[in-house]
């Protein structure tokens, strides 16, 4: 069933599900579908959402505060197909096309916020840890795979025995033999004693190997070894040594890709690649986003608490930030949501504020990577300013994300192709992991599908 679910209020993270019964939903303070409002800043009549015919509409209706709608503010009505975030007073609401999954609510975990998007992902990770020794993860930078990894070894029978981290893009060239399978005492210069691998240390328990798909092809060979014997051979050693253990890999690359361009051996990706599991992107998880800033600012908070000489009051996020946050595609997802709120949270507190607003997040948070195109500073779109209750950065203040979006440079080609194929080829989708207008993306479709067409001999007819 379409609806709202209500993701922020009054300070406070919320996930409560509005449904549009009869295809209408009016906003208000005080009870709305049975989820009380208790916000001061909004009307008892504020803002009125309908659903027709596969387009949204949102009007404000005259409220003393005024609605806005996608970050810009809202004078009367407007529709839209891709409508998303709803603003009124101190609450904040994300446009669902169905919002009967957001029901289950905010759960955590071993440390993790699990949305109803994420919880699937964790349900198939409880699967998997439960019956076999293997697991792929895949999913872009910064998404949380080894928070994934660790779950799995938290809910299998494994739990008990140690789990070992290993990220094989740091590894130094010519070391990952040695430093995943150990060596023997004299085997090379300046070994003194045997020294024990990563694979041996997590005798028992879980080994996580993220970006398995750097090491080489001669190392993966040893690691397919162990993972169908049991057992390991160090270096300088004769005899193999028996290991018992769980593998957890991951990599934000498509495997398959990385067998055809020959970076990884097809007999290990037989091994590792299945099961797998998926971590969704920040930007497909939002109800997410605003207990990420909150958790973000109370450890932020006690940290400055811990340093500070006298007490002072923890920072608190504003409706506006959620907001910006909300409309943002985070292509460093989590790692970077926290990253950018606790620079805002400084801001703030050099701003003499405990209430974190959106005109302290960085202009650049959570956008994509563009060339630069030009020295000069960029001016505020005409007519914006900043109000008393928090604005957007001046390109989203305007016309919200999809403006800032248009404004950005598409990136190389490859990358492009990459998107394209992580979201199966869904224009919407991939223009937003992009961070670029789907008009932008059309038109680079366009002009690829131009210049695949064979070139016409000048001597055909018609």
């Amino acid at each position: 069933m379409p609806g709202l679910v209500l993701v922020f209020s009054v300070d406070s993270p919320r996930c409560d599900v509005l449904p549009l019964k009869d295809g209408e939903l009016e906003l208000g303070r005080g009870e709305v579908g049975g989820v009380p409002l208790d916000d001061l800043k909004m009307s008892r009549r504020h803002a009125r959402v309908r659903w027709r015919q596969g387009q949204w509409e949102v009007e404000d209706l005259d409220s003393r505060n005024g609605t806005s709608l996608d970050g810009a503010p809202l004078t009367g009505a407007r529709a839209g197909s891709e409508l998303r975030i709803v603003r009124t007073g101190s609450s904040v609401f994300v446009i669902q096309a169905d919002v009967e999954p957001f029901r289950a609510g905010i759960s955590r975990t071993g440390g993790t916020i699990l949305g109803p998007t994420l919880a699937r992902a964790w349900d198939a990770i409880d699967r998997a840890a439960r019956s076999g020794t293997v697991l792929h993860i895949t999913g872009e930078s910064g998404t949380g795979k080894e928070h994934a990894a660790r779950a799995f070894h938290a809910l299998g029978p494994r739990r008990g025995g140690p789990f070992v981290a290993v990220n094989c893009a740091a590894i130094p060239d010519g070391l990952a033999e040695r430093l995943l399978f150990g060596a023997r005492k004299g085997a090379y210069s300046g070994s003194a004693a045997d020294a024990e691998g990563y694979v041996q240390a997590a005798q028992g328990g879980v080994l996580f190997l993220d970006e398995v798909a750097e090491l080489d092809l001669g190392v993966q060979a040893k690691l397919l070894r162990a993972l169908e014997a049991r057992e390991v051979l160090p270096l300088g050693a004769s005899r193999p040594i028996p290991v018992d253990f769980a593998m957890v890999s991951a990599t934000h690359k498509d495997l398959r890709a990385q067998v055809a361009a020959g970076k990884l051996r097809e007999d290990l990706f037989f091994r590792i690649a299945q099961p797998a599991v998926r971590i969704p992107r920040l930007y497909e998880r939002p109800e997410e986003i605003p207990w990420i800033v909150d958790a973000t600012l109370r450890s932020a908070g006690a940290a400055v608490e811990r340093g500070a000489e006298s007490a002072s009051a923890p920072p608190v996020a504003h409706a506006s930030l959620i907001e910006a946050c909300l409309l943002r595609a985070w292509p460093g997802n989590v790692r970077e949501l926290m990253a950018e709120i606790r620079a805002a949270a400084q801001e703030a507190q050099l701003a003499k504020s405990h209430v974190v607003q959106a005109r302290h997040l960085s202009p650049s948070a959570g956008h994509a990577f563009a060339p630069a195109r030009s020295s000069a500073p960029e001016q505020p779109a005409a007519g914006t300013t900043a109000t008393d209750r928090g604005s957007l950065p001046p390109a989203s203040a305007q016309h919200g994300e999809r403006a800032a979006r248009r404004a950005a440079s598409l990136p190389a080609d490859e990358v492009i192709e990459e998107a394209l194929r992580r979201e199966e080829g869904n224009v919407a989708r991939t223009a937003r992991a992009l961070g670029v207008h789907r008009t932008q993306l059309r038109r680079w479709l366009g002009r690829r599908s131009a210049s695949d067409e064979p070139a016409e001999d000048d001597d055909a007819e018609g």
